[in-house]
């Protein structure tokens, strides 16, 4: 059967759907690294070397039990490493997590039955490190035989994949075991235009990555974010209930059972065994999970994030009552307490996520490639400027956290000359830091939400500036010199054209840097 494939990678499961020409998706039970029901498969590895020759995979891992023991051969929660920088990316394992997710990706595509044959390969991406991890994708599927290679972020495909018809609203909560991210996803199409799909990257084999070509988009009203999630709930359960052990993989297995029979009962039991041949009982209410994620933080936080995206959708001239669906994905959106968050947060917006860990997967089926997301800056640029009131330089906005690019017509500004006999203007650009930001701190090893004190906004001058623009004949203090035009490109590139004022004659245009 020849169709389309789609692999969603995630922190804490890995999802497979298939959807053959003329038929029905499905997900597939990739033996022997799937479990049964739901058949995804843990994103879990266990090998010795980098060149071990039967690395144990997802259900493998398990069945071995080897998903708790400590040790560098155990490889986990590296999606959310993936074109991390810092200590973040600095995990001590055999693999890195980009070879990790790549040996994952290969064994999968090994493991297909042979009746099925992709003729397309669709694959999901989170929204916070869309472009290094697009990169990473690219190389990781380089020898894989398949002639198109699509792309789409992960917000975008569980809004395709709930059936709301285009032109819809969604509010994407995406709780996994590595990140919480929500997204207000407007879905293109509706009204006589056609539907979103994903951004194509390879086509009859030829790789389209740094093509040219003209391609509709689909838009992220706005998003929020954080690098924490099921698997860091996990290290508060088990720092409550075993503080001398609560880094042990063993202990963390037991958690995560314990958090996972809490989504349906009330009381929950688990059992782990401390190395040395003594086993002890784990046990905890749902109540006091409950109290745990509130004395964390975890519920404010949320608050914050929701209140930041929806800040968003008001600046977009979007209310409330406009979303169409509240869409929650990821294993950790299973909780009673989270969902009880989302009524309370959305009253009157229907709920979805009757299959929230399959979500995303089936949608990039729905997905047909050949479009571009059309994504959101998380941070923004600034330009340093000259003000002669002030007799001093302050930083100017040329694009800010949440708008869209690439850049659907570029920004304005004049320059002028700020002394006699200027013979330059430097262009230097910063990233603004936000006023208000929970950042993920580690004490004694668990994940703690900080808050950063609001205040002044600052910017962060970037390390590499541009090369100044020449002033020819050199400019008089006050006199306007030159007209330039800020844009963004498809790579996320801001790029720069102007034309001296004086002379008329026009500037080269050029590159100035990547934004995120």
């Amino acid at each position: 059967m020849r169709g389309t494939l789609a692999i969603d990678l995630g922190s804490t499961t890995t999802v497979v759907a298939w959807l053959p020409s003329g038929g029905a998706p499905s997900l597939l039970a990739l033996d022997p690294y799937a479990l049964a029901d739901p058949a995804v498969v843990p994103s879990l590895l266990w090998l010795s070397s980098p060149s071990s020759p039967r690395p144990l995979i997802g259900r493998q891992v398990l069945e071995a039990g080897l998903a708790g023991r400590d040790g560098p051969e155990l490889h986990r929660d590296f999606k959310r490493r993936i074109g991390a920088t810092g200590p973040a990316a600095n995990a001590t394992s055999v693999l890195s997590p980009e070879q990790a997710g790549s040996l994952l990706l290969q064994r999968l595509w090994q493991a297909l039955p042979e009746s099925v044959i992709p003729e397309r390969l669709v694959l999901t991406a989170p929204i916070d490190t869309y472009r290094a991890y697009r990169q990473w994708l690219l190389e990781a599927c380089s020898e894989l035989p398949v002639a198109e290679l699509a792309l789409v972020d992960e917000p975008t495909a569980a809004a395709i994949g709930a059936g709301l018809p285009p032109g819809s609203t969604v509010l994407v909560v995406d709780l996994g075991g590595g990140t919480v991210d929500l997204s207000l996803v407007t879905l293109q199409g509706g009204e006589g235009r056609a539907a979103p799909i994903a951004q194509l990257l390879r086509f009859a084999g030829r790789d389209l990555a740094r093509s040219g070509q003209v391609q509709r988009t689909a838009q992220v009203v706005g998003k929020a974010g954080l690098p924490l999630g099921g698997r860091d709930i996990d290290r508060w359960i088990a720092a409550l209930l075993v503080p001398g052990a609560a880094e042990s993989n063993a202990v963390l297995e037991a958690a995560e059972r314990l958090k996972c029979q809490l989504s349906s009962s009330e009381e929950a039991l688990a059992v782990w065994s401390d190395g040395e041949g003594r086993s002890h009982e784990l046990r905890l209410s749902r109540d006091a999970l409950e109290h745990l994620l509130h004395e964390r933080g975890l519920i404010q936080q949320l608050d914050l994030l929701l209140d930041q995206v929806l800040a968003a959708a008001r600046a977009a001239g979007l209310r409330p009552g406009d979303i169409a669906a509240v869409l929650p994905v990821g294993g950790a959106s299973r909780m009673p307490r989270i969902h009880r968050w989302l009524q309370e947060r959305c009253p009157g917006i229907p709920i979805g996520g009757e299959r929230p860990v399959e979500a995303v997967a089936l949608g990039a089926l729905a997905l047909t490639p050949g479009l571009q997301l059309r994504d959101v800056l998380s941070h923004g640029v600034s330009l340093r400027c000259w003000d002669q009131r002030a007799g001093d330089h302050r930083w100017h906005p040329l694009f800010l956290p949440g708008q869209g690019w690439p850049s659907a017509t570029p920004l304005e500004l004049v320059l002028a000359a700020s002394r006699d006999g200027q013979r330059q203007l430097d262009l230097v650009l910063g990233e603004p830091l936000a006023e208000e930001r929970a950042e993920v701190v580690f004490e004694n090893g668990l994940p703690v939400l900080r808050q950063r004190p609001a205040g002044a906004p600052r910017v962060t001058a970037w390390t590499r500036q541009p090369a100044p623009l020449p002033l020819e004949p050199p400019g008089e203090r006050g006199q306007d010199c030159l007209r330039l035009w800020f844009s963004i490109d498809g790579e996320g590139r801001l790029t720069l054209a102007g034309t001296d004022l004086r002379s008329g004659n026009a500037l080269p245009p050029q590159v100035l840097g990547a934004v995120r």
